[in-house]
């Protein structure tokens, strides 16, 4: 069993993915700025703190198997997570963990050589804020030159708390496309996403690089 640090497990893909874990038997370290949203469960401990904190970071990271970053990227609190990105990647090689960050859509290419779908002109105006500010930690962990080993999850283009769905154990997973089903719809539950994301921590097969999940 792995030990999983999860940045932002108060959150709609964290809490999901601390979910996963702990019902798999892995011992997870909750981190969030208010943890009094986590219910008690035997394996998790709950640590009150800032991802911005480079020294929490660190101390909090030591001895991880694996470090999961699902927090919002864009301004938050007057803050960015791209800022936080070097000393978490730092601090994860230094201990030998891998990171795991949930991110955005935006970043897929809608067909194979195509835009990318924060591009498209159906990219909704009021979500690119959020995607772009993921493409630019995308971009940043692609060019990391601490040799930490990291995977990034785009999920679907409908993800989210307005659209939880349900947990079926079926999905697709691809790579820098956006996956959608017969219909044109890109979906994935947050309990699906989870099942993909820990499959990931559990069976490592995607190292340094993205992949996404969709039905």
């Amino acid at each position: 069993m792995a030990h999983v640090v999860v940045f932002g497990a108060t959150g709609y893909a964290g809490g999901h993915i601390t979910n996963e874990l702990l019902s798999r038997g892995h011992t997870v370290t909750g981190v969030a700025r208010d943890t009094s949203k986590l219910e008690e469960h035997e394996g998790l401990t709950a640590k009150a703190g800032s991802i911005h904190d480079a020294d929490f970071v660190g101390r909090t990271v030591d001895g991880a198997d694996v470090v999961i970053v699902a927090l919002r990227a864009a301004e938050e609190n007057g803050e960015k997570l791209i800022d936080a990105m070097p000393h978490v990647m730092q601090a994860a090689s230094a201990t030998g963990a891998r990171v795991g960050i949930v991110g955005g859509a935006g970043s897929l290419n809608v067909s194979e050589g195509g835009p990318l779908l924060i591009e498209t002109p159906e990219f909704p105006d009021a979500a690119k804020g959020e995607a772009g500010a993921h493409q630019k930690v995308l971009d940043l962990v692609r060019d990391d030159e601490t040799g930490a080993d990291w995977f990034y999850v785009s999920p679907a283009g409908e993800f989210g708390s307005w659209v939880p769905g349900e947990r079926t154990g079926t999905f697709r997973v691809g790579g820098d496309v956006l996956l959608v089903d017969g219909e044109g719809h890109s979906y994935i539950s947050g309990a699906d996403l989870a099942i993909a994301f820990v499959d990931e921590v559990e069976k490592p097969t995607h190292h340094r690089e993205r992949f996404t999940v969709a039905y």
